[in-house]
């Protein structure tokens, strides 16, 4: 651990596994697609591709893309998500690990895509957001992609003020050799305007 709670735990006291994966199962049986960031990143990848979820939660997103194919291992600090997730997918990779230290758990840099959805980067312990990227970005193998969704303001985030900005996210992108590619305004592809509020990121990982 890094010594200093990430702002996820700060909200939840980490116990909110359960409370969790009930409003997503409210979510679907009204009919609202709870998959909109699989389809997302399924669109990017070739078939059977690896993919890291990064703060992956109960394992919602992780748990569609191996439906849909694709090898993915899910990480994430709070053990009342990650159980959720080991009970509904025993058969997935589920690790218990701090973004932070990500280098901690035997990874290899060979994965197609890594995945920071549900507002994972607004959600770090302050002062940890370029140490993480940089250890998501050591993950990739060369021409892979990070996908990050984020809230900008108040109004998409569990928080008063957004703790950090797009520019912010970019130098730290930039810090890992990353590039952008693409940023969107929502999971559905819509186009992202200068002072939206939420974005979604696609950098990557060039080529060698």
């Amino acid at each position: 651990m890094t010594g200093q709670r990430d702002r996820w735990a700060e909200l939840t006291g980490g116990q909110v596994g359960e409370e969790y994966a009930r409003r997503f199962a409210r979510l679907a049986a009204s009919g609202h697609d709870v998959h909109g960031e699989a389809t997302f990143c399924t669109a990017l990848l070739k078939p059977g591709a690896r993919v890291l979820d990064a703060g992956c939660g109960t394992g919602r997103i992780a748990i569609r893309l191996a439906e849909l194919g694709h090898h993915c291992t899910g990480v994430d600090v709070d053990a009342s998500m990650l159980a959720v997730a080991r009970r509904e997918a025993p058969g997935q990779d589920w690790l218990l690990g701090d973004l932070a230290r990500l280098d901690t758990l035997g990874l290899d840099a060979d994965f197609d895509l890594v995945l920071a959805a549900g507002n994972v980067i607004p959600l770090l312990a302050p002062g940890t957001g370029v140490t993480v990227v940089g250890q998501l970005a050591a993950v990739l193998r060369p021409g892979g992609l990070l996908v990050t969704g984020m809230g900008l303001d108040a109004a998409h985030l569990p928080l008063e003020e957004a703790p950090v900005t797009l520019a912010e996210f970019d130098e730290w992108c930039a810090r890992a050799g990353l590039t952008l590619r693409q940023r969107y305004a929502t999971w559905s592809g819509d186009p992202y305007s200068d002072g939206g509020g939420y974005a979604v990121s696609v950098h990557t990982r060039p080529a060698v």
